[in-house]
């Protein structure tokens, strides 16, 4: 009824507070220069341990989402890998082509990055509303 769609909007809601709080720790706080300075580079394990840090972040809300040890498992690779390739070609494109962060082309590229990231919050939790029992929506 009305109020079970009530609790699993809020429920949905609470996972995507979850993510995106979870994106401004990883994103913003967890970034020591280490990680800054490799995230450019395949040979540099600073973009891979951020993009772990990422999946290893939304592995909560994929358990409390309910979803299959496979699902959990391709989603967690799948952030892992959009994340890390989102982050390589930015940095890569800022080190060939940088622009002062007073410009339209450094807001434009940093939205475009935070864009990708936040839309793949969103597939994560069309695929949970996808795989939800029958019996509970």
């Amino acid at each position: 009824g009305g109020r079970m769609m009530v609790d699993m909007a809020v429920f949905i809601v609470g996972m995507l507070v979850w993510l995106q709080v979870k994106h401004f720790i990883a994103d913003y706080l967890l970034q020591p220069s280490w990680i800054l300075r490799g995230k450019g580079d395949l040979r540099e394990p600073g973009g891979y341990v951020h993009a772990g840090i990422h999946a290893c972040g939304s592995l909560p809300v994929l358990i409390a989402g309910g979803l299959s040890a496979g699902w959990i498992s391709a989603l967690m690779a799948a952030e892992f890998v959009i994340h890390y390739l989102a982050d390589h070609i930015k940095a890569v494109h800022s080190h060939t082509h940088p622009h002062p962060t007073n410009t339209l082309a450094f807001w434009a590229l940093h939205g475009a990055d935070q864009l990708i990231h936040h839309l793949t919050y969103s597939a994560m939790l069309l695929i949970i509303l996808l795989e939800l029992p029958k019996s509970i929506i």
